[in-house]
């Protein structure tokens, strides 16, 4: 059976060249970064080299680049660390109601502390209104974040024009860029951005290494306490193989980023405009130009996106049915909520994302098998029953 997997915001493969470049670091460059003898410095001026790589993905300096486990961590010690360390100034966090549970979570684990959070609301597309941020803005208001990318429905936020509004009130400005590094260019410096979040794992680099970029002069109040290491801000020992790993990605990343864009949209785009076509009662959720080049997301009424993922994936074809945080849950995703859409109606949320490798065969084996699994599914569902009856009337 032909296998098409399409969940790469869950997991993506490793990028040739990356898996040899983190074998030495399990064996023979196996030194600990702090330890001042030869092998101890092999491994940091490598782990420098990946830090470097990580900058220039994201046009920072490799000063400003704090490496982390996950996102997750990446964004807790944004959140966290950012509005710890201005307690003094004001206790208000302002959020979009769809970042990651991460950041959601942090805010909420901020609040057990006394800090105050505001959700800002996004339209039926997932956007965020600049002139809603800046609505929520009071001047004890000391950190906004808001992501760059929804990895659930694609859409790409306003996020410089959020930036200027925020900065003009005083705040810093923290952005979760995890589905979007590696994926679409990203300059820092642009953007404006105080703090930024990205993960290896989004762009062919092994799980268990990600980053924060931190403009320089920001410092958090560090989540883990204990060493000198990532320059006091990140204590732990340095995973080193996969930090080279990640570092190797950056550069594949960056090398290919002038065409991938352009590639995965045609792929994209074909599925956004064929699936609606092929199925009835089927539309595009997220923003249909202002998008991921890599990702397309729908909703399909009358069938559950569990039973969904399963008769795909009995197909051979592997998608999500939200986030990768999310897609075990049987709760209807925040995402969508957010965005207006019924419970019953975000049950039947499929999320499709590829990469360079994906090809216009693995596309076309998904257009022909999803139809009839929609049509027996539908078959079997009691809402579907309800629906044809109620149109025959």
């Amino acid at each position: 059976m032909k296998r098409v997997y399409l969940d790469h915001i869950a997991a993506t493969p490793l990028a040739p060249g990356v898996l040899e470049a983190m074998l030495p670091f399990f064996g023979e460059r196996f030194g600990n970064v702090q330890s001042l003898h030869t092998d101890g410095q092999s491994a940091a001026e490598a782990v420098e080299e990946a830090r470097d790589s990580v900058a220039r993905l994201v046009n920072a300096t490799p000063a400003e680049i704090i490496f982390t486990s996950s996102g997750s961590e990446a964004n807790n010690l944004a959140v966290k660390g950012l509005a710890l360390a201005q307690r003094s100034k004001g206790n208000r966090l302002v959020l979009s109601a769809v970042e990651h549970p991460s950041v959601l979570n942090a805010a909420k684990g901020l609040e057990r502390l006394g800090f105050a959070v505001t959700l800002v609301p996004v339209d039926a597309t997932a956007a965020v209104d600049p002139g809603a941020v800046a609505k929520a803005l009071t001047k004890d208001t000391v950190l906004v974040s808001v992501m760059l990318a929804n990895a659930e429905v694609g859409t790409i936020e306003p996020l410089a024009e959020i930036v200027k509004i925020a900065k003009a009130g005083g705040a810093l400005v923290h952005t979760d860029a995890v589905a979007a590094a590696g994926n679409i260019p990203i300059d820092v410096r642009a953007l404006g951005v105080d703090a930024l979040s990205l993960a290896g794992d989004q762009f062919a680099g092994p799980k268990g290494a990600a980053a924060l970029y931190l403009r320089k002069g920001v410092r958090p109040v560090p989540l883990i306490d204990g060493g000198v290491q990532e320059s006091g801000r990140r204590a732990g020992t340095e995973n080193v193989p996969a930090i080279i790993g990640m570092g190797k990605a950056a550069e594949w990343a960056l090398a290919g980023l002038p065409g991938w864009g352009e590639r995965a949209a045609k792929l994209r785009d074909r599925l956004l405009d064929e699936l609606p076509a092929r199925v009835p009662r089927v539309r595009v959720s997220g923003d249909r130009t202002r998008r991921l080049p890599h990702q397309a997301s729908f909703l399909v009424e009358f069938v559950e996106g569990e039973a969904m993922l399963l008769h795909l994936d009995m197909k051979g074809i592997a998608v999500s049915s939200g986030s990768a945080c999310s897609s075990k849950s049987l709760k209807a995703s925040h995402v969508l909520l957010a965005m207006g859409i019924d419970h019953a109606t975000a049950q039947g949320s499929v999320v499709f994302s590829l990469i360079d490798a994906t090809t216009a065969d693995d596309i076309e084996y998904v257009l022909d098998a999803f139809p009839p699994i929609i049509d027996r599914l539908r078959k079997m569902s009691p809402l579907y029953t309800q629906f044809l009856k109620e149109s025959a009337r």
